[in-house]
């Protein structure tokens, strides 16, 4: 992401010169971390067999909604550069958007995790 925003010139300046991109890199680059650390603690959890399928839930629809929106970002910043199919970004995209309907849709886990959260079934 980096790069192609290295590449793209705003004003007569590289946009990675911005502060406002350096601020939204910046928070896209906590957003994944965030994630990755969640991904590893649950898969420490599996290790151990004292993962909980809420806890799996909640990972996967925290983790690909923040892939979504992180890849979104992306393609924001680099303008009609990240529509493009010679750049990876709405590819990336288009494979989260299908990613997030078979790893079980968004309510289903938000679901998921109510009912463990209340200790009722939604009706």
């Amino acid at each position: 992401m980096t790069c192609r925003a290295r590449q793209r010139v705003l004003f007569g300046q590289p946009l990675v010169k911005k502060q406002v991109i350096q601020v939204r890199l910046a928070n896209m680059v906590r957003r994944i971390t965030t994630a990755q650390l969640l991904a590893w603690r649950l898969g420490r959890l599996m290790d151990e067999e004292q993962a909980h399928h809420t806890q799996v839930a909640l990972a996967k629809w925290n983790n690909v909604r923040m892939a979504l929106d992180v890849a979104r970002d992306a393609r924001d910043l680099l303008g009609a550069g990240g529509i493009t199919t010679e750049q990876c970004t709405i590819r990336h995209l288009l494979n989260l958007e299908s990613v997030i309907t078979y790893e079980g849709t968004e309510t289903i886990h938000q679901l998921i995790v109510g009912r463990q959260i209340t200790g009722e079934d939604a009706l």
